[in-house]
């Protein structure tokens, strides 16, 4: 099979087809994004009553939400300690809490919906570049024992071949909470339940302008879109990395970064268990990291950041190879497979490698998940979607992410247009190198 420059993802799914006519004129919320955010927000809505219209300027999971490795993890980019010296303990217990229930999140949407999309807690292994990593693990581990209650296995560089059929590793952490799942189905079975609750979906309903305006002596939206215009009481922004101009004020809080994964023929039962004997969800110590996984049918998916720029055409034909390089670097036994699908996606990552929700500009919103976005987009958008429908823009306890500090560019020098991801890449690959 030659390789293609498609999502090997979407080869196993079937997607719904919602409705094609129309906007409705009125909604009571209207959300911005059919990816995990918006539709998990949609169907929370719907259920609760809401006329909900879901617009999508692509088709269903369009997105990062259809593009990512399928790992449902838990914690968040930054590291524990580091997030103690920024929030505090109480917070900080709260936001790692949060994080373990998104997984749970997660997991009773799949059971509730009946959505068959290989959802299973087979656990994330994270794996040592350098042994000044693996010493930090033991740290991290007593740490999240002490502070969160949740255990953390370290495993020591001879024991790691239990967990994984490489040899270039120092060490690894093992967390059993972690899950994975085919992402495809997962967000087609979430726009199906979002439609059977009552909510509208509008592909290919890209949104303009957003302007505040009244109706019948009510304020709310009109949203002008590319198949017309419609008029809301709420807003609710669920866009990630394809943030855009209709939103100018959250654009320029996120930055925009691709992503790219490759995925080989399917291999042989030995062989597969041989480099993943547990199957984990794996990813490496590094800034500029690798991820990478077994699929349910047993090919090796293999991703990371191998340009910093969005995907076009030439930044994923340009990732295969490298990519390739990486995995055989990892699995020399890989040397021979064939490399059969390549394809790319874009990550939102805040300033400070935090999820953020809340509302700006009167319109509520959740991004910011530096790819942790299959479990935390899911609940955020529930969280939210609660939120709203409760008529309070208060923060609640339950949501630690909302009205926490969310900075912009320093000196304001971001419209949000990252021309500054080359210098960003080659400076994590220099803290890579000494670090």
């Amino acid at each position: 099979m030659a390789l293609q420059e498609d999502n090997y993802w979407l080869t196993t799914a079937e997607f719904p087809s919602p409705d094609a006519s129309v906007l409705p004129e009125v909604a009571d919320v209207a959300v911005i994004g059919a990816g995990f955010t918006g539709l998990s927000s949609a169907r929370t809505l719907a259920r609760r009553g809401a006329r909900v219209a879901v617009l999508e300027s692509e088709t269903i999971g369009w997105g990062a939400s259809s593009r990512n490795g399928g790992m449902v993890l838990t914690g968040l980019k930054l590291g524990v300690n580091q997030l103690i010296s920024i929030y505090g303990r109480e917070l900080t217990q709260r936001m790692y809490a949060a994080s373990l229930a998104s997984i749970d999140c997660v997991e009773r949407i799949v059971r509730e919906e009946k959505i068959d999309c290989d959802f299973s807690r087979c656990g994330h292994l994270e794996v040592a570049c350098k042994q000044k990593h693996f010493d930090d693990y033991a740290r991290q581990a007593e740490v999240i024992a002490r502070e969160f209650g949740h255990t953390l296995r370290v495993v020591q560089k001879h024991e790691l071949s239990s967990e994984i059929g490489s040899g270039i590793y120092y060490g690894g952490m093992v967390d059993e909470v972690s899950a994975g799942c085919n992402p495809a189905r997962y967000i087609a079975g979430l726009a199906r339940a979002a439609l059977t609750a009552g909510a509208g979906i509008f592909e290919h309903a890209r949104v303009r302008t957003i302007q505040r305006e009244p109706r019948q002596g009510e304020m709310g939206w009109r949203i002008e879109t590319s198949r017309g215009p419609l008029w809301s009481h709420e807003v609710f922004v669920g866009t990630s990395g394809y943030t855009g101009s209709a939103t100018p004020t959250l654009r320029k809080k996120i930055i925009p970064i691709g992503s790219f994964i490759i995925t080989t023929e399917v291999l042989p039962e030995k062989l597969a268990r041989e480099l993943s004997p547990r199957n984990r969800m794996i990813y490496d110590s590094k800034n500029y990291l690798y991820y990478y996984r077994l699929t349910p049918d047993r090919r090796m998916l293999f991703g990371g950041r191998a340009a910093f720029f969005p995907e076009t055409d030439q930044t994923v034909r340009r990732s295969a190879e490298i990519l390739r390089r990486g995995m055989i670097d990892v699995y020399p036994q890989l040397a021979d497979a064939k490399i059969e699908y390549v394809w790319g996606g874009t990550l939102d990552f805040a300033f400070d490698m935090m999820p953020h929700a809340g509302q700006m500009d009167g319109m509520y919103y959740a991004v910011g998940y530096a790819g942790h976005g299959v479990a935390m987009a899911t609940y955020q958008g529930q969280k939210m979607a609660e939120l709203i429908a409760d008529g309070s823009g208060e923060a609640k306890p339950e949501n630690p992410f909302v009205g926490i500090p969310f900075p912009g560019a320093p000196l304001g020098l971001y419209n949000g247009k990252p021309w500054f991801l080359p210098l960003a890449g080659a400076w994590y690959k220099f803290l890579d190198w000494v670090s």
